[in-house]
């Protein structure tokens, strides 16, 4: 039951920050929420963390604490309408299907680059 109710809030979470996404980009939003919305949605989006996961414990509290309130803020400051209207668009969003060649692509890019550095960094160094 427990597991159930994590993962329905876990879904709510990622359509809420697609919706934010969406409403970033509306002309209607009104510009201080757009610009929370932008902020939100492009940190929950980016593979980047302000605390890296990888330390214990402080790693993960970025995820559970400032993706939700950031969330709750650009809600907030977003009409209501519309962000019913962003959650719609959302949802039928992720009932697209999901482009694995692309999320493979963009892997491949990371690996290349991070190839590169390590290249380039072996050189300057030698």
């Amino acid at each position: 039951m427990r597991f159930e109710k994590l993962r329905s809030w876990a879904r709510a979470v990622k359509r809420d920050v697609i919706a934010l996404w969406i409403a970033a980009r509306d002309t209607r939003t009104p510009w201080h929420a757009k610009a929370v919305a932008i902020i939100v949605a492009a940190y929950a989006l980016s593979p980047i963390d302000l605390i890296p996961d990888f330390i214990p414990i402080i790693g993960y509290l970025d995820d559970i604490l400032l993706v939700p309130l950031g969330i709750l803020l650009a809600i907030w400051l977003i009409p209501a309408s519309l962000m019913v209207e962003f959650r719609k668009k959302a949802d039928e969003l992720e009932k697209r299907p999901v482009s694995r060649i692309a999320a493979v692509l963009v892997v491949l890019a990371w690996v290349i680059c991070g190839l590169w550095l390590v290249h380039w960094y072996l050189n300057f160094n030698a």
